[in-house]
Parts: structure tokens; C-alpha cells; sequence
């Protein structure tokens, strides 16, 4: 049998080729979005926001490496790594779509990182735009520094015809000089900024957005925080960029969602209200998630905090400074999962005058948080991925079990995983 990481970079040359092939026979542009954090959200955005009024091609999940950026193009699902017949069947498929003319004006596409050199990948796309969402600590137990994840996460400025960076949440001594090819935006400073907003409950903003070329925009948005504020940020200089005219950009606002996962309110027992952002987890999103929380008036608020993975020897010192961040003033009580966050996590929140209760499953922790719910309580479910699962917390507080197909990683793959890793569920 061919190893898999041979078979992956195998199948993901053909791939790539006909991507090139794509490109040169059809007139169409390519958004690319890199980052610490916020990628699929900020892709999302701009991906719906720009269909508002063109024919974009984009991909819900997070088709952000090597072998499945490729199939974003042709609208392909991946097959499994292994099933010869799947990929004879995709490359087929793609070379019938070349034959005839590409149907699509943009596409947006998520591009991912979890080693150095990776980014440089990518280079064959040639986007026209690059939006780089942020300079933070991430896969820290490859990068060993945060100069290691800005070289990385800056690969792209090599190979973009435009780029647009997220100033606020990218260190000052990281950014390229002025003169280079991109445009900053920011709450903060940049290019395109945000000139006044105002939160509408839980329910987003109503924003006035301040263009370069002169006009601004205002419009209600479906987002939470800064870093909602920033996503639409980003979809309204990216549409400009583009030159979208003013009033079209201000229409497309309405097609920014909650998305699954990632700052959606769902209804809680006995009244109460949670803030989904379970997707996953790193210091930056975490200590944004919690000013949300902070800034919204209820009679209860809820932390649930899950460990943060794949932050290597400054693990430790990542999740205490979290468990610092917790502010007994605005938090009734903290909720930890996984073993990290007990360990480190928790006795930073205990240390700041916190309630704290630790729990390794998430089912035992959302069964603990539903006996303790207030009506009109607000919580807060964040968290990684592998051993920590926080939706599963969340799954135990709906006011409907329904809406748990909102919720993210349903499907049975992943739910095997989950009674695989927490059997006594």
C-alpha cells in the first residue's frame, strides 16, 4: 500500500495542475484567507456577502490544505485517501469541467497551516486578493515562536497580487512596510476601519463602516465583538477592493449568518441563552469570546472553557494567562474541560476570586451547567477539538434537542470519535 503522505502529495500535484489548467483557460478572480485564527468565519463572510451579487464558488467546512483546496474549484467532496476508484472518479470529473467554460466569477478559499513551509503551497492559486486575519500562537509545539508563525502566516504576500491584513491582530513589527502591496483594516487603525458601532443585544451590530475611496456604510450585522465587527470588516474591503459600488456592498451585509460553531446564540434550558463558539479554541479567540460574555447584561453568567490544544511548551503559560483573563466580577461561575485547562486554567480563574468547577468530559460538564442555570443566564461554551468536545456541553443545554444539528462535528464520524475518546458518555 503507497504511504498515505506519499499518496496525499501525489494526488494533490494532479490537483493542483488542473487548478493551473482552470486558471488559465477562464477569467475568474481568487480570494484566499490565511490566519492564526477567524479564517473560516472571515471566509464565510466575504464568500456570502460577495454572492450577494456575483457567482462565487466556496466550501462550507474547512477545506484548508494541500488536497482539498484543489476540489473547492471543481466542487468536489475529498474521498477517502485510499479509495483509488473516488479519486479516478474526481479527476475525471474535473477534467470534464475543464472542457467547458468556468461558470463562477470568484472563489474563496481557506488556506491552512499547522508546520512552516506549508503556506508556500499555495503559491499556484496566485490569489488576487489574500486577507490574513491574524499573528497569534498556533500549532506552537511546531512553530516554537510566534516569529516562526509570522513568517509563515506571511508566506502568502510572496504570491498575492493584492493583500489585506488584519492590523489590530497582527504585531506592528510583523507588518511589511507601508510602500508593499496591501491594505490594513482594523477597529484600531488601517485602511478600512469602523467608525462607529453600537451591540444589539446578542443579536449583532449596527456599524458604520468607513471606506478609503470616501463613502461609509452603515448597516446592522448579524456578528458579535470585535472580532464579528472585524470579519465584516473584512468583507467590506475585500467587496472593495473589488470595486463593488458602495450601495452594493451595504445590501450584502444582510447575508452575513451565525455560523455553527463559531458565535452562535441558540436557546438554553429554562430560558436561557448560549453562546456557541465551540469550533475551537486558541488565547486570542478565547479572551474575545469572553468580552462578548463580559458585555452582555443578564442575572447569570456562564464560562465553559475547554483546554486549548496544539499549543506546545507554552501550554501552560497560555492557559494560565486565560484563566487570568476570567473576571469574577462578570462571571458567576467557570466551567473547565480537558486536562489543561484543569490544571492550569483553573487555578488562574480560582486565583483572580473565580467560581470554578472542573470536569475532563464534556458530557459531565454540561450536565453539571444545566443544574445550575438561572433563567435569562447566559453561557459561554469555548473549546478545542480532540479530548475536549465542548459542543457536547452544549448539547446538554438546549432548550431543544433539535437544534443540536446546529451544533458542530454531528456527523457520525465524528460522534464515533467522541464515544471512542469519552466512553462513559
Amino acid at each position: 500500500m503507497i504511504p498515505k503522505k506519499f499518496g496525499k502529495a501525489f494526488l494533490s500535484t494532479l490537483l493542483e495542475r488542473q487548478v493551473r489548467q482552470l486558471r488559465r483557460k477562464n477569467d475568474f478572480k481568487v480570494i484566499a484567507v490565511a490566519g492564526s485564527v477567524g479564517k473560516t468565519s472571515t471566509k464565510l463572510a466575504i464568500a456570502k456577502t460577495l454572492g450577494s451579487n456575483l457567482k462565487v464558488r466556496y466550501q462550507d467546512g474547512n477545506y484548508n490544505d494541500r488536497l482539498t483546496v484543489p476540489l473547492i474549484f471543481f466542487g468536489q467532496t475529498e474521498p477517502n485517501i485510499y479509495d483509488a476508484l473516488g479519486w479516478r472518479k474526481v479527476l475525471k470529473e474535473n477534467k470534464r469541467q475543464l472542457r467547458q467554460k468556468y461558470p463562477y466569477d470568484v472563489v474563496v478559499v481557506e488556506i491552512g497551516t499547522d508546520a512552516p513551509g506549508q503556506l508556500e503551497k499555495f503559491a499556484y492559486l496566485k490569489p488576487d486578493i489574500t486577507v490574513i486575519t491574524a499573528v497569534a500562537d498556533e500549532h506552537m509545539e511546531y512553530f516554537k515562536s510566534l516569529d516562526a508563525v509570522a513568517r509563515e502566516e506571511l508566506t502568502p504576500l510572496k504570491f498575492s497580487k493584492q493583500a489585506l491584513l488584519n492590523v489590530d491582530d497582527i504585531p506592528p513589527d510583523y507588518l511589511p512596510e507601508p510602500e508593499s502591496h496591501y491594505k490594513g483594516y482594523g477597529l484600531l487603525g488601517g485602511d478600512y476601519r469602523i467608525a462607529q458601532r453600537q451591540s444589539i443585544a446578542l443579536q449583532g451590530q449596527k456599524m458604520t463602516f468607513r471606506l478609503p475611496s470616501g463613502p461609509e456604510i452603515t448597516k446592522e450585522v448579524a456578528v458579535l465583538g470585535d472580532q464579528g465587527a472585524k470579519i465584516a470588516l473584512a468583507a467590506v474591503a475585500v467587496q472593495d477592493m473589488l470595486g463593488c459600488p458602495a450601495a452594493q456592498i451595504k445590501k450584502s451585509l444582510g447575508a452575513i449568518t451565525h455560523v455553527a460553531g463559531r458565535m452562535q446564540i441558540l436557546a438554553g434550558k429554562h430560558g436561557s441563552i448560549i453562546i456557541d463558539d465551540t469550533y475551537n479554541a486558541s488565547p486570542v479567540a478565547v479572551e474575545a469570546a469572553l468580552d462578548v460574555l463580559y458585555a452582555t447584561e443578564a442575572p447569570q453568567r456562564i464560562a465553559v472553557l475547554g483546554s486549548m490544544n496544539e499549543l506546545g511548551e507554552d501550554s501552560v503559560t497560555l492557559h494560565t494567562e486565560v484563566g487570568g483573563y476570567c473576571n469574577p466580577k462578570k462571571l458567576d461561575l467557570v466551567v473547565t474541560i480537558g486536562r489543561e485547562a484543569q490544571e492550569n486554567l483553573a487555578p488562574a480563574a480560582k486565583n483572580q476570586g473565580c467560581h470554578v468547577e472542573t470536569f475532563v468530559s464534556p458530557y459531565e460538564a454540561g450536565r453539571f451547567v444545566a443544574t445550575k442555570l438561572k433563567p435569562g443566564g447566559v453561557v459561554l461554551a469555548k473549546g478545542s477539538q480532540n479530548g475536549v468536545f465542548a459542543e457536547e456541553a452544549v448539547k446538554q443545554l438546549l432548550a431543544n434537542q433539535s437544534q443540536a444539528r446546529k451544533l458542530v462535528r454531528q456527523t457520525p464520524y465524528w460522534l464515533e470519535v467522541k464515544q471512542r475518546q469519552f466512553p462513559d458518555a
